[in-house]
């Protein structure tokens, strides 16, 4: 899990982007959000909420939106949290094909990342994917 740090195409993030966004949600509200970091201040900013970022200077943050998400009418579970792992799913599977690494970050301090990202209060960030083509010696062990 090592990121070198050759340039990702712009044209391969829109891609993945609309991967994503084509993901099925509840209702089809589509409450995901993606945020897009990229650089070293992109890198500072994912490090105060977490020391995890595998040598990346790209980063995707899947987040959703409390005032799109669908919420069961039985008990107001808000189902906006599947709702963003099965887009972040959609992008894991994209990125792999477009020959990129990454991996699922989900620990990490919300407030903090919040705080970093100056997330609207309703947007709550889920999973946290730092982005870039492998190192020759990052191979998985199993």
């Amino acid at each position: 899990r090592k990121i070198s740090d050759r340039h990702v195409d712009d044209a391969i993030i829109q891609h993945l982007l609309e991967v994503q966004r084509l993901a099925p949600t509840a209702c089809n509200n589509q409450p995901q959000r993606i945020y897009v970091l990229e650089g070293e201040e992109a890198a500072k900013k994912i490090a105060q909420a977490t020391h995890y970022n595998f040598g990346a200077s790209l980063f995707l943050v899947v987040c959703y939106d409390k005032e799109a998400s669908w919420k069961r009418w039985a008990d107001g579970f808000d189902g906006g949290i599947m709702d963003a792992v099965i887009a972040a799913c959609h992008l894991d599977l994209a990125i792999a094909e477009a020959g990129l690494g990454t991996c699922w970050i989900g620990e990490f301090d919300p407030a903090k990342l919040s705080q970093a990202l100056e997330l609207p209060d309703h947007h709550v960030p889920v999973v946290i994917f730092p982005l870039g083509y492998p190192t020759e010696e990052a191979k998985p062990s199993r």
